[in-house]
C-alpha cells in the first residue's frame, strides 16, 4: 500500500502555492478564464484538487493570485536615475504589454478592487506623483487618475485582442471597415469622428497608450509647478 501512495505523496508534497499559480498562468494564456478549472489544474499537475485546495481557496482567489504574479513580474522598483515622469512611463508600458501578453489579467485586475495586485500599481505610481511634488492633498486624485487609465485603456487593448481572436478577425482590416463606416456618417452630428477616421486605420494601440500617459504626466506636473 505504501508504494502506491508514495508517488502520489511525493507531488502533493512538492505542490506549493507558486507552483500552482504559475500552472494556472500557462492554463489562461492557452484556454482563457473559462479553461480555467480545479480538473484541468490537477491534471496539469499531475495531483488532486484536495492538494490544490491546501493552498488555494477557489477560483477567485486562485485567478487574483495569477494576475498579482503577472503584475508583480511587471512593476519592478525603478532605477535610481530614473525621473518621476519617466518611471511611471515605464510602469505604465510594462503594465500595458504584460495585459497584452495576457489578456485574461485586464479584466481579473478590474474585478480586483483593493486586493493586492492593485495596490502593488497604486504603491509604485503614488511613489512617483508624490517625487513629482504634487501637493499631498491632490495625491490621491493624481494617482488614482493614471492608475484608471492604465487599468481601463490595457484592459480594453487586452479584451479587443482576445476578442479579435476567438474570431478570427484581421485588425487591418477591421479598422479599415470601421473607417469607411465613420466617412459615412451625418458630418453635422459626427464632424470630428468624420475628421479622424483616416488616423483610426494606422493607429498604434501602443503609441496612442503612451501618448495618454504623457497627457496626464503634463497635468501632474503642471500642478506640482504651480503649488
Amino acid at each position: 500500500m505504501n508504494k502506491k501512495t508514495a508517488p502520489r505523496a511525493r507531488r502533493d508534497y512538492m505542490l506549493s502555492r507558486e507552483r500552482i499559480i504559475d500552472a494556472a498562468i500557462d492554463l489562461l494564456d492557452r484556454e482563457g478564464e473559462l479553461g480555467l478549472t480545479f480538473q484541468a489544474l490537477s491534471a496539469q499537475l499531475a495531483t488532486g484538487p484536495g492538494a490544490i485546495y491546501g493552498h488555494i481557496a477557489n477560483k477567485a482567489d486562485l485567478l487574483t493570485a495569477a494576475c498579482d504574479a503577472i503584475v508583480a513580474r511587471a512593476v519592478a522598483s525603478p532605477s535610481d536615475d530614473a525621473t518621476p515622469q519617466a518611471a511611471i512611463r515605464a510602469l505604465a508600458l510594462a503594465l500595458f504589454d504584460a495585459m497584452d501578453d495576457h489578456p485574461w489579467a485586464g479584466a481579473t485586475l478590474i474585478q480586483a478592487g483593493g486586493q493586492m495586485p492593485v495596490v502593488r500599481i497604486l504603491e509604485r505610481v503614488g511613489q512617483q506623483v508624490s517625487a513629482l511634488g504634487v501637493p499631498q492633498v491632490a495625491h490621491w486624485a493624481g494617482a488614482s487618475a493614471v492608475v484608471n487609465y492604465i487599468l481601463g485603456v490595457s484592459g480594453q487593448n487586452a479584451a479587443n485582442a482576445q476578442l479579435a481572436r476567438s474570431q478570427k478577425a484581421d485588425r487591418d482590416t477591421f479598422l479599415a471597415e470601421v473607417a469607411i463606416a465613420w466617412t459615412r456618417l451625418d458630418p453635422a452630428q459626427y464632424p470630428f469622428t468624420r475628421s479622424v477616421a483616416g488616423q483610426l486605420r494606422g493607429h498604434d494601440d501602443r503609441e496612442d497608450f503612451l501618448a495618454g500617459v504623457d497627457l496626464l504626466l503634463a497635468g501632474l506636473v503642471s500642478q506640482a509647478q504651480i503649488s
